[in-house]
């Protein structure tokens, strides 16, 4: 039977989270998350009603190109008012919460 070494792991660390804290890009790297999170739902959010873009850049009285800017998961520089118009346009509402800070 092998023992197990009682020394440390030399590979095993903080979280991702608390390095990306230590390192100052918590805040970016979370909004870019929740950007992306949110452009996936709205993209299912059109599959299960069917709606294209087309239609939908219509109901938002709005060109293709820019919706193409709120659904893409890359562009973090989207208004939280163009998130909410296009969430209700697919029948969802946005709800954001603050919470402690750690």
């Amino acid at each position: 039977m092998k023992r197990r070494s009682t020394k440390a792991n030399p590979h095993h660390g903080s979280s991702f989270e608390a390095f990306l804290e230590e390192e100052g890009y918590l805040e970016q790297a979370t909004a870019k998350a929740i950007k992306r999170v949110m452009a996936w739902q709205l993209q299912q959010a059109m599959k299960e009603r069917k709606v294209s873009k087309a239609a939908l850049a219509k109901r938002l009285k709005t060109s293709r190109s820019q919706l193409d800017r709120i659904l893409d998961p890359a562009n973090d520089q989207v208004s939280l008012a163009s998130l909410v118009r296009t969430a209700h346009a697919v029948g969802k509402r946005v709800r954001f919460e603050l919470e402690e800070a750690a």
